[in-house]
């Protein structure tokens, strides 16, 4: 079966709100899979995208922690745009979509939850690659 972008979701992390300030938790009973590897992407420049590549097996939520970005992901067929600027809204990619990062705002900050550690062999870092896959 192949994955399409109607897998893709945004999910609610839950928060406690309170006075002195909010707090989001993050636990694997929030998610659709368990994480094995937690990395963020921050200081990008306004005009650099990060991304721009597929995994085979990995799923991954991105969350804005501080500012905002926008995610463009591609199924092969189609592709859909998401911006990311709320600390308690995760977008989970399931594998086997095309994802690229852009447009980061001044202090962005971009939290990454990875069902797996890193392999660079899980990757698809070319697009015509990443189409052939999807046949």
């Amino acid at each position: 079966m192949k994955t399409t972008l109607n897998a893709i979701q945004l999910l609610k992390i839950p928060v406690v709100e309170d006075i002195r300030g909010n707090l989001a938790f993050i636990q694997e009973n929030v998610l659709p899979f368990g994480f094995k590897r937690v990395y963020y992407l921050f200081d990008v420049p306004s005009n650099a995208y990060r991304g721009g590549h597929s995994h085979i097996a990995q799923q991954e939520i991105l969350i804005a922690l501080s500012g905002s970005f926008e995610v463009v992901l591609n199924d092969g067929i189609e592709k859909k745009s998401f911006f990311l600027n709320k600390p308690n809204i995760g977008l989970y990619i399931p594998t086997g979509i095309w994802r690229e990062l852009q447009n980061f705002s001044s202090g962005a900050v971009c939290l990454v939850l990875a069902s797996d550690v890193f392999n660079e062999e899980d990757y698809i870092r070319d697009f015509d690659e990443f189409l052939i896959s999807k046949k």
